[in-house]
């Protein structure tokens, strides 16, 4: 074999993969726009693909089902974007900064600006599916899987604040991971933006301060 035609496969396979990439990210960025404007069972994948310019077959290969779909979308918007989902989570410029800060007031405050263009983007997803998980046995786990995730995140970030150095005395990785599981739940950011009325600014400043309290303040 030539290295000429090396070349050519390794060119044709890189292509494919880089299409590969692009056709998952525009079936990603259509899904959320409909299921975001028709709810989950208002959307079909039918029509998603229709919008997204590939055949049906394509978006059960890339996600298996409706609701795998639906959790690819949900991932995406806490990510910022079908495009940024693909990027590991420490390689995204807002989360490495977190990651880098050695002063923990700042640390922490970093982080809860991340916090309400989250919930704002995966908010009516996340709302969306909680009412259809409610008499949907497979949403349901869905639902699940997510907020599993979502704990495991704050566990990480919890034993990062240990390896710093930062949380304060006599509190555990485990019982700081439930803080921070608890604080950042969008349940909690509904009550204080939706229902009593803060501004998403309001808000980042008094998660920012309850952190800190919670988990470095002696």
């Amino acid at each position: 074999m030539t290295d000429d035609v090396k070349s050519r496969r390794k060119y044709d396979s890189s292509r494919r993969q880089a299409q590969a990439e692009q056709t998952r990210v525009d079936i990603v960025s259509t899904a959320q726009e409909l299921f975001v404007e028709n709810g989950y069972a208002g959307t079909t994948l039918a029509a998603v693909a229709k919008q997204a310019g590939v055949v049906v077959e394509t978006v059960y290969r890339s996600f298996g089902n409706k609701a795998g779909l639906f959790k690819a979308v949900i991932e995406a918007a806490v990510a910022g974007g079908a495009e940024r989902a693909t990027t590991p989570p420490e390689a995204r410029k807002a989360i490495a900064d977190v990651i880098e800060e050695t002063d923990p007031a700042t640390k922490l405050a970093k982080y809860a600006r991340t916090q309400p263009g989250i919930h704002r983007r995966s908010g009516p997803l996340l709302r969306a599916l909680a009412t259809a998980a409610a008499t949907d046995p497979t949403l349901a786990e869905l639902a699940q899987q997510l907020d599993d995730q979502r704990r495991t995140g704050m566990q990480r970030f919890a034993g990062h604040l240990t390896e710093q150095g930062m949380l304060r005395a006599g509190l555990t990785v485990d019982e700081a991971g439930d803080i921070l599981w608890t604080m950042n739940a969008l349940a909690v950011h509904d009550l204080l933006v939706l229902q009593t009325g803060w501004s998403p600014e309001r808000y980042r400043d008094w998660l920012a301060d309850s952190l800190y309290r919670l988990l470095v303040a002696d």
